[in-house]
């Protein structure tokens, strides 16, 4: 089942039912299949937060998950300057000077003069930025695998590639109009 329900002949647009828009295979927007997929996300979110907060309480010298991210694209991607850090994590440059630096305090960062231009600053995964970063990451894939143990194989293969291909859908989304829901606060 796609999640895709025709509204009744007899419902009024917005009134429970599928609101006509333009969009979609069918010509419309599934708002209550959107609505299921956003409760969804809103109680994943909460359940990574509660998590997140437990693991900082066990491990107060923790990274903050924010600053995580950026060792996780200089890890991943090799290294940045910067303002093109900021841009790949759509975050502000200055909040991402802090976050550099605090990485830079644990030595999981460090910074090198840019080969191709001396004036210019790289910021670069240590080695211990690297390790921290793997070893976050089998933790974090051990817990999922867990958790997903008892799904067939081809469940977890079609909810990998659809929420690949929602993330992907969402970043075209923000690059062109902002988050979602962020009507009425530009």
């Amino acid at each position: 089942m796609n999640g895709f329900r025709p509204p009744s002949p007899d419902a009024e647009p917005g009134a429970g039912g599928l609101a006509p828009a333009a969009v979609g295979d069918a010509g419309v927007l599934d708002i209550d299949g959107a609505d299921r997929i956003g409760t969804g996300l809103v109680r994943l979110v909460r359940l990574i937060e509660r998590a997140y907060a437990l693991h900082q309480i066990e491990h107060p010298d923790g990274v903050e998950r924010a600053t995580y991210v950026l060792l996780v694209h200089l890890v991943k991607d090799g290294p940045y300057r910067s303002r093109a850090l900021a841009d790949a994590v759509h975050s502000d440059p200055s909040t991402v000077s802090r976050q550099v630096a605090h990485l830079v305090r644990l030595g999981l960062v460090e910074r090198v003069t840019d080969p191709d231009d001396g004036r210019a600053v790289l910021l670069v995964a240590t080695d211990e930025g690297r390790r921290v970063f793997a070893e976050n990451r089998r933790l974090r894939n051990e817990g999922i695998a867990r958790m997903l143990a008892d799904w067939p194989a081809a469940d977890r293969d079609r909810f990998a590639d659809l929420l690949t291909r929602f993330a992907d859908e969402m970043e075209k989304t923000r690059a062109a109009d902002g988050p979602p829901g962020a009507a009425g606060r530009r």
